[in-house]
């Protein structure tokens, strides 16, 4: 018998194990796809913030997820003995237009007030980034909270991790215990089925991976596209955000189309050659914060789902969050994120 059975081996379910695991809970995990073989076995890994104003409990649990995520990271990586690829390499961003260097100028003070004076969002000149970050203004915005993370790595540490824990992740077996679901795309997709409406969805997202070392530089955040430089010498680009795709897993000329555009943005990476492409779908909520709390339409069971293209960034905190209600049935999940927020108002007569 164990404590608490986990539904899937994503980055959300495996940090839900994490948490529980680290109380001393008897935790198995079942996939049977086995770990990140879903949105979370990606490239990317961008761990970034949002911008610092209009403060809600959406951007604040995010922040605090953000500051956890170095610590979890590190311990994950001690216990595991292989590295995650996490590092708090901060982000830049280029500033187009007067306009918008007012607007930084504006949020460099914001930054201090809601980042706690712990991390700075700052106007810093290109010279010094160039040819890697290029600004019409010749200025770019530079924040220390931002980090990274390189995914696939980070799923084998934490599975390595677990089992150090003792930890099972299986592809099958006997569901015991208190149930939490953290089954990505294919669990949304089940509970619209069940309800007879849409409470999320797949969103299909491409990524590439380029020979370019930028280890040492921050993160680059420029016209909607992330350009993450790993640990390993290696850079990562994306990612495509598509509604509507016929092949779910293929790589296709939207990322020819997201390669060239790097290259535009970025032209250190003009003559970086590609070295593995990827594809798959993340899963989207209907109110497009993650379904946390309790499973709409299993009793008594729980839900962890909607990372979306945070995933990642929000699973520290996802993880404790869900470790508080599932073993000790204390409820601190924002209104925004509960499963609820996801479903119709009026749900459907179901026969």
């Amino acid at each position: 018998m164990t404590d608490v059975t986990v539904h899937g081996a994503g980055i959300f379910g495996l940090t839900v194990a994490w948490a529980c695991a680290r109380r001393g809970a008897s935790v198995q995990v079942i996939d049977p796809n086995g770990p990140g073989a879903g949105a979370s076995g990606g490239l990317v890994g961008a761990l970034a913030p949002h911008v610092p104003e209009n403060w809600n409990d959406k951007k604040q649990l995010q922040f605090d997820s953000l500051v956890m995520a170095e610590a979890m990271w590190a311990e994950v990586a001690g216990l595991a003995g292989t590295d995650p690829g996490y590092a708090r390499s901060g982000r830049l961003q280029p500033i187009p237009d007067e306009a918008a260097l007012a607007l930084a100028e504006a949020r460099t003070e914001t930054a201090r007030e809601l980042w706690q004076g712990r991390f700075t969002w700052d106007i810093v000149p290109q010279d010094g980034y160039v040819p890697y970050a290029t600004s019409p203004t010749g200025h770019l915005i530079r924040d220390t909270l931002s980090a990274r993370l390189h995914p696939r790595r980070a799923i084998t540490a934490l599975t390595r991790a677990l089992a150090n824990l003792g930890v099972e992740i299986g592809k099958g077996g006997a569901a015991t215990g208190r149930q939490v679901w953290a089954t990505g795309v294919a669990g949304l997709e089940e509970i619209s089925g069940l309800l007879g409406a849409d409470v999320g969805n797949g969103v299909k997202g491409q990524a590439a991976l380029l020979d370019f070392d930028g280890r040492t530089l921050p993160q680059l955040f420029a016209d909607g596209l992330h350009i993450i430089p790993h640990g390993d010498g290696t850079t990562a680009i994306g990612s495509t955000s598509e509604r509507e795709y016929t092949d779910p897993v293929g790589t296709d000329a939207r990322l020819d189309a997201l390669i060239e555009k790097a290259r535009a943005l970025c032209p250190a990476l003009v003559r970086a050659d590609v070295l593995d492409r990827w594809a798959g779908l993340r899963p989207r909520a209907r109110s497009r914060a993650p379904m946390l709390g309790d499973h709409p339409t299993r009793p008594g069971e729980f839900i962890a789902n909607g990372g979306f293209k945070i995933g990642f960034g929000m699973a520290p905190v996802i993880g404790e969050i869900m470790a508080d209600l599932v073993l000790d049935g204390r409820d601190r999940i924002p209104d925004s994120f509960r499963a609820a927020a996801s479903l119709p108002k009026e749900r459907p007569q179901q026969e």
